[in-house]
């Protein structure tokens, strides 16, 4: 039961994203569709989930409020379509290129960092 609606909120945050895209959906609602979609996919978390009880609660219940108040705002037709792009997308497999891409990115910033510290402590 909660990997089926974990599954339908994964969907779901597929669609809000090519809703984003797409030039029938007003502009306020591409806003916030664009933060709750940003803020699902990010590794970031406003809670963090070592926090016991309350880092799992942005996941819980944030996130799938964001998502209920887009598609509130979002035209019914267009969701659908959405969707049926979502399902699309969700059916392929996931990209390992893009996963290299992304920790490529996060070690790049680490080392960045790190170096910048080192230097920073040294002078």
């Amino acid at each position: 039961m909660w990997r089926d609606r974990a599954r339908g909120l994964k969907h779901e945050v597929y669609a809000l994203y090519f809703a984003v895209r797409d030039p029938r959906v007003p502009w306020y609602a591409k806003a916030l569709a664009a933060f709750v979609v940003g803020y699902a996919l990010s590794p970031i978390d406003l809670i963090p989930d070592f926090i016991p009880v309350l880092g799992y609660l942005d996941d819980l219940v944030l996130l799938p409020l964001g998502v209920l108040a887009v598609r509130a705002m979002i035209p019914a037709s267009v969701l659908l379509e959405c969707r049926e792009k979502a399902s699309q997308f969700s059916e392929k497999s996931t990209s390992r290129v893009a996963a290299v891409i992304i920790v490529a990115i996060w070690l790049l910033v680490a080392a960045a960092s790190s170096y910048w510290l080192l230097r920073w402590i040294s002078n």
